[in-house]
């Protein structure tokens, strides 16, 4: 076993199961819906509640099962909770936080998923009342679908999930948070708000940024038809349309939040672009064939990690070759 293995080992070890008597979770999209299935699939919540603001989400909460109890307020889904997730967009959190805050469990520990910490923290922190822990987390996993039905209990499997407490956390508290989330499944780190934002600006927020672009380049260049972009896309457009199908509303709230690491990222990205528009009019080929030497490398170190397969649908099912 690798030394990150026996750490998680020992960490889980430390806390008998279940980890929470209650956890509620506010919001039920993808990762609420991931979490519950993860957490009952480990037998790492005693209850589970929910609440989504869609009365039509919670009534297909309610038809398949999601949750131990789907709640009509958020003051009732988190009312004696020990663990309190939020699962809605960076947007509303603050909002969110100031709606539950007179009904916090004293001792309870208050948590999120969003992509983004820095916003996050200042959103919430404010609401916290006296007594209530606060560890915001991101885990580091999705699909392009979104919703309570596309949720399932294998999503966070060796990924990362990154905790960024505020200020100095609670030992029990932290302990207790990240024991969750390697009972789901996922590898834990820790990190510091600011740099959480920078890593993921390059990982994540610039790539959805210029996938989205890509795409709408394609739909404003009139010379090339819908039909012919839909009937001939190669593997690098279809991975794009499949990033760029993300939650419109989530990654909104993502760019204008953490603007000024993704700004920043943006500029270098145009830099590198412009090389390589100068080598290829130049048709320097030695930069071109250099360059992507380079980078090829990170395609390897990202398998080597475990964090993708070789296979050439680079993991995901051939749903062509299924006949679906």
């Amino acid at each position: 076993m690798s030394d990150k293995g026996e750490e998680k080992s020992e960490t889980i070890k430390k806390i008998e199961k279940p980890i929470y008597d209650r956890v509620a979770l506010i919001g039920l999209g993808l990762i609420a819906s991931s979490m519950f299935w993860a957490m009952k699939r480990g037998g790492l919540a005693g209850e589970v509640t929910g609440y989504a603001r869609s009365r039509e989400t919670r009534e297909t909460a309610r038809e398949i099962g999601l949750c131990d109890r789907v709640c009509d307020s958020a003051a009732e889904a988190v009312e004696g909770a020990d663990l309190v997730v939020l699962c809605v967009p960076v947007g509303a959190m603050g909002q969110v936080a100031e709606e539950i805050a007179p009904h916090l469990k004293r001792g309870a520990t208050v948590s999120d998923v969003g992509s983004v910490k820095r916003a996050v923290i200042e959103a919430v922190r404010p609401h916290i009342p006296e007594g209530v822990h606060f560890i915001p987390a991101h885990p580091l996993a999705g699909t392009e679908q979104s919703g309570p039905r596309a949720g399932f209990a294998t999503l966070f499997d060796n990924r990362w999930c990154i905790l960024v407490p505020d200020g100095e956390p609670d030992a029990e508290a932290l302990a207790r948070l990240r024991a969750l989330w390697e009972g789901m499944g996922a590898h834990v780190d820790v990190m510091d708000a600011d740099h959480h934002d920078l890593v993921l600006a390059v990982t994540s927020h610039a790539p959805h940024l210029i996938a989205y672009t890509m795409v709408g380049v394609a739909d404003d260049l009139r010379r090339v038809t819908d039909s012919e972009v839909i009937k001939y896309s190669a593997a690098g457009f279809r991975d794009f349309t499949r990033i760029a199908a993300s939650d419109p509303t989530m990654w909104r709230d993502v760019f204008l939040s953490n603007k000024d690491a993704t700004l920043e990222i943006l500029g270098r990205f145009t830099e590198e672009l412009f090389a390589l528009q100068r080598a290829i009019r130049q048709g320097d080929g030695a930069h071109l064939h250099d360059y992507f030497t380079r980078t090829r490398a990170i395609r390897r170190g990202i398998i080597e990690a475990g964090q993708d397969t070789p296979a050439p649908d680079f993991g995901r099912v051939a749903k062509e070759e299924a006949g679906e």
